[in-house]
Order: C-alpha cells, then sequence, then structure tokens
C-alpha cells in the first residue's frame, strides 16, 4: 500500500469534510479516493471518519491522527525538493556572498573558483547573495558550501578563514563639498547609506564606532545594494562606501577612504567542509582583491 498516497487521502478528505471535494482536489474520482481511505484504515486498525450524508467528519482517533499525518507529508515534501536540488545542483559550487561584495568582485569570485576546478568547463556556481545572517544560516544548514560574510559577525560553529580587508571608497554627491575634500567630517549633513543594522548587527556597530572615531556622526539610510545606495548619493542626501573600484554614476564622486573604512569579511563553512578545495579557492580570490 501506497502509505503516503493514502494519507493524502486522508488529509484531503478530512480539510475539504466530502469525499466529492476531496476527489475535484486531488484531481481524482471519487470511488478510488474512497477505497484509499477505506484501505488505509484498514492497515491502521482505526476508523479515521465518520460517513453521513451531509459528508464526512473526524473521528477521535482522526482528529488525533491529521496533525501527524501533515507533519508525516510535509517531511515527504521536504525529502522530495532537497532530493530534486541535489540532483539539479549536482557537482555545482554553492557559496554565499554579501551585496556589499559588487558585481565584479563576485564575477572574480566565480571565475577564480572555475580556474581551480580540475575541469573549469564542468564546475557550475551557484551564487547567492544574501545578509551575513541569513548566509550563516544557510552554510550551517547545508544549503551552501561556504559563503563571504562581514566581519564581526557571530558564526557559531562554523569554521572561519583569516579576516581579509577590501578597500572600499567614499561615495558623495557631486556638487556636496565633500567631493573635493579627503576629511571625513566633510560628510557632516549626509546620511550615510548602507546596509540595515539587522543584516549584520556586529559590523554595523563597528562602522558606527569607526565614524565617530572621525568625527562623524551621521543618520543611517537602509540600503540592502550597491543600487540603493547610489541612488540615495545621487540624490545628494547621502554617502556610501563601495568595493567596486571603478564605480561611475551621474552625480556621484569617488573620494578615496582610509584603511580603518574597509570591508572585512572572511569565508565560512561547516565542519567538516564539503568542498575543502572550494573554501581555499575562495579565500585566495578574496586575497587577491585586498
Amino acid at each position: 500500500m501506497d502509505l503516503l498516497r493514502h494519507l493524502r487521502f486522508f488529509v484531503a478528505v478530512a480539510e475539504e469534510g466530502h469525499f466529492g471535494h476531496a476527489a475535484d482536489r486531488l484531481g481524482m474520482t471519487q470511488p478510488p479516493l474512497s477505497q484509499g481511505v477505506q484501505r488505509l484504515e484498514n492497515r491502521l486498525g482505526v476508523t479515521l471518519l465518520t460517513r453521513g450524508s451531509r459528508g464526512v467528519r473526524l473521528t477521535t482517533a482522526g482528529a488525533d491522527l491529521l496533525p501527524r499525518a501533515r507533519t508525516l507529508l510535509a517531511g515527504a515534501d521536504e525529502f522530495a525538493e532537497a532530493a530534486r536540488r541535489q540532483r539539479e545542483n549536482r557537482g555545482a559550487v554553492r557559496i554565499g556572498v554579501i551585496a556589499a561584495l559588487g558585481d565584479r568582485q563576485v564575477a572574480g569570485l566565480v571565475a577564480a573558483l572555475r580556474d581551480a576546478a580540475p575541469e573549469p568547463s564542468a564546475r557550475t556556481v551557484i551564487v547567492s547573495t544574501a545578509p551575513t545572517i541569513d548566509l550563516v544560516d544557510a552554510v550551517a544548514g547545508g544549503r551552501l558550501d561556504c559563503a563571504v560574510v562581514h566581519h564581526p559577525a557571530l558564526l557559531g560553529d562554523l569554521q572561519t578563514s583569516s579576516v581579509v580587508k577590501i578597500p572600499r571608497r567614499l561615495l558623495v554627491p557631486a556638487d556636496h563639498p565633500a567631493a573635493t575634500k579627503s576629511s571625513t567630517r566633510a560628510l557632516r549633513g549626509l546620511v550615510c547609506a548602507t546596509a540595515p543594522r539587522a543584516h549584520g548587527t556586529a559590523a554595523f556597530d563597528l562602522l558606527v564606532d569607526t565614524l565617530r572615531e572621525r568625527g562623524l556622526d551621521p543618520e543611517f539610510l537602509p540600503a540592502p545594494g550597491d543600487r540603493d545606495a547610489l541612488s540615495a548619493v545621487a540624490a545628494g542626501r547621502a554617502f556610501a562606501l563601495s568595493t567596486d573600484p571603478e564605480v561611475r554614476a551621474p552625480g556621484v564622486a569617488v573620494v578615496a577612504a582610509g584603511d580603518e573604512l574597509a570591508l572585512r569579511v572572511r569565508v565560512v563553512w561547516p565542519d567538516p567542509a564539503p568542498q575543502p578545495d572550494v573554501c581555499e579557492a575562495l579565500e585566495a580570490a578574496l586575497r587577491d582583491l585586498a
């Protein structure tokens, strides 16, 4: 007997309260649906439903077993989805990156990972962009092989590389005095467009402290990615930091930023690493950006 199939029959009938409606929902006729529920009851040795002219009702046993049936079906669906992902990603490298890394940097990382493979043409690199907190969760949960995350950050039991500092540049409105001055204090009056604090609490707080040490205590504007930050800067109300050495945009001036404003990142992976060579290649590629 197909237990999962008959459990789906039972759940559908219980939720619809009617065999005919459940059959429509499942895209089948009523007789095999009724027979399937009856076979399930025979196998379990309990009556799950009482039939009547106005529909069906759960028995005490049926009411107790319904949530368990839903849990089993949900687990089976998750299992099938995980198997599908494994099938589609067979031989693929799954990495995560934070949005603070620009498109050019990410493209460089992907190219480096492919070049490091024994057969570069056979390696597929799948990139996910997300906040540090989500990337850490994805690596810990086995959904990513490794990830580039902000430093500092809470990393749980994940293994980590040493910290890599990637230079950043200040983006300021082209008509603002800060466009011609290298002093951080010239940024006063502008808000700081950067990733929300929820994306990486410790890294955000480090940025706040660093700016304060340089005599600046700005308000902050949530800008999850470069596009959001550039738009805010071009609008004349914000400054931002970018790792892109070739960033250009109308209304935006690029000013050198000190080493203390560099982007601090590290590679994280589970223990044991699913693909150790990938983690090593990713760290080496990051260092080439520094």
